[in-house]
This record gives structure tokens, sequence and C-alpha cells, in this order.
């Protein structure tokens, strides 16, 4: 069985556009090599830290939600421990509460883009 998860991590603000992209699509491929589904994607762009971390005040952050079995994650997170270009993750396990909190709000964030468009 498919259990839900989402992860947030900060890369470093040294990385240029195209660099962060890559980072992404490696842990997309990672999540999809593995056998799982990825629900929903974020970038939310530079932001400022709340506290320094590794002397940088600021940080590129994205969200990945995303469906696999919970074997995986450990290998996931492997991942994000050796890749120097992560400051901080954060994964967590989606109950149905925040499952319905998400698929409402990936609904909505498709709805704006229908009605921009």
């Amino acid at each position: 069985m498919l259990n839900r998860y989402e992860t947030v991590f900060i890369l470093t603000p040294v990385l240029s556009e195209d660099q962060v992209k890559e980072a992404v699509k490696k842990y997309h491929d990672l999540i999809t090599k593995a056998g799982g589904k990825i629900m929903n994607e974020e970038n939310w762009g530079l932001r400022k830290l709340a506290y320094n971390i590794r002397k940088k005040s600021t940080g590129f952050y994205n969200l990945v939600e995303f469906q696999t079995e919970g074997k995986e994650i450990q290998d996931y997170e492997v991942a994000f421990k050796r890749d120097e270009k992560i400051l901080r993750f954060l994964t967590v396990k989606l109950d149905k509460h925040a499952e319905a909190y998400a698929t409402r709000r990936i609904k909505k964030k498709k709805d704006a883009a229908e009605a921009k468009n």
C-alpha cells in the first residue's frame, strides 16, 4: 500500500536557476524510480531563512507531495543528507486530514490556473 508524504527542502542560494531545477528533478527521479508517484510540486522560490544555516540567510524552498511505500523514505532522506546543496529538509507522512487539506489545496491551485487562462 502506498502512503502519502510531503517533503519540504531548502536549497542553498548560491545555485543558479538551472541548478535548482536539476536538483529538484534529481529528487523527483528518486521517487519515481522507486515506484512512487508525484502528486504535487511547488517551487516557493528564494526566501529569507528564520536563522542562518551554514552562514546563509536565504534559500530556495521546494515542496513535493508524493505517494510511495514507507521503506523507500529512508533512501530518499539519505540522499538529502549526502547532498551539499540541501540546507534543510523535512519529510512527513500525511494523515487523512492532511491528505484532505492537500487535495483541496491542489484543486484550488488548478482552478486558479484554469481561471487565469
